[in-house]
């Protein structure tokens, strides 16, 4: 495949979204409405249609039900698919308020992606890659991570809420490698083991090159070693907050591979997050196309 700006890799799921509720069923609970969206998702999915609708040249790596794969070639993103005949995609049911969501998860290909994104990423040709799932092999993703380094390729990676990472010896070593790493107000101290943000602030300046913080309502924050610049987020009514996470991730990233500076990389991903959350699902709600400069 030719080089793109920027390479998403990562896992894909067919969402089934479930909206307007006025809280979350406890257990045993049955909760009815009338509002329904079947979409694509996933950070991979939603950070590159986000990143291609600005402009930016984009190309995904993952394991993509052919509903999914045609949406995103429609939106103008390059398709590697590694899910293979008969194999099952992934399903994901969101349970969404205006301020809380759940979710429930069939993994489906999901399971046997690893191993095929690492082969996927020593042949990718690009500006930029981005991550955005479980690494299960801190290790040798560090290695992954510094052979793209070695040819000119900026990487970084948005986690998720996994608690299994802090766990990983290996887990320290990748966070170091990377070039950005993205993470919410609540996985910032999760994944930083400190008890408050301030206090987890303090460790990724001293452990990361450059740690993105998702703030929500607040905006964000980029700290590193030299850096400590934030940006609000605009006021928008909140329909729907699924996906807006990676929604940030591709107008960040779309501002990064423009030359931007922090403040406008950190307000870009806080407009392009918060307009996600005014329509259901993670990409209806997307700034619309714009012409490729």
């Amino acid at each position: 495949m030719g080089a793109v700006d920027l390479v998403t890799v990562g896992e894909a799921f067919e969402d089934l979204v479930f909206l307007g509720l006025a809280r979350l069923p406890r257990p045993g609970e049955e909760i009815k409405t009338d509002r329904f969206l079947q979409t694509p998702g996933g950070g991979a999915v939603i950070t590159a249609v986000a990143a291609s609708r600005l402009g930016t040249c984009c190309r995904i790596v993952s394991g993509l039900g052919e509903g999914a794969a045609a949406l995103l070639r429609h939106e103008g993103v390059e398709v590697h698919n590694l899910r293979r005949e008969h194999e099952p995609h992934a399903i994901t049911a969101a349970l969404s308020t205006r301020r809380d969501r759940s979710f429930v998860t069939f993994n489906g290909v999901n399971d046997r992606l690893e191993p095929r994104f690492g082969a996927a990423v020593r042949r990718e040709h690009a500006r930029h890659l981005h991550f955005a799932f479980y690494p299960r092999d801190c290790r040798r993703w560090e290695r992954a991570v510094v052979a793209a380094r070695r040819r000119g390729i900026s990487t970084s990676w948005d986690f998720g809420w996994n608690e299994g990472l802090v766990r990983d010896p290996g887990f320290p070593g990748l966070v170091a490698a990377l070039d950005y790493v993205f993470v919410n107000e609540l996985e910032a101290p999760f994944y930083a083991r400190r008890r408050s943000l301030e206090r987890a602030i303090d460790h990724w300046r001293e452990h990361a090159r450059n740690t993105v913080i998702k703030l929500g309502r607040r905006g964000s924050r980029w700290v590193s070693p030299s850096i400590d610049v934030s940006a609000p987020a605009p006021a928008v009514a909140v329909v729907d907050t699924t996906g807006a996470g990676d929604a940030f991730d591709g107008g960040f990233l779309d501002a990064l591979l423009r030359g931007a500076g922090p403040a406008a990389c950190l307000r870009a991903g806080n407009r392009v997050g918060a307009a996600s959350t005014r329509a259901p699902g993670g990409i209806a709600g997307l700034p619309a196309r714009r012409k490729r400069s």
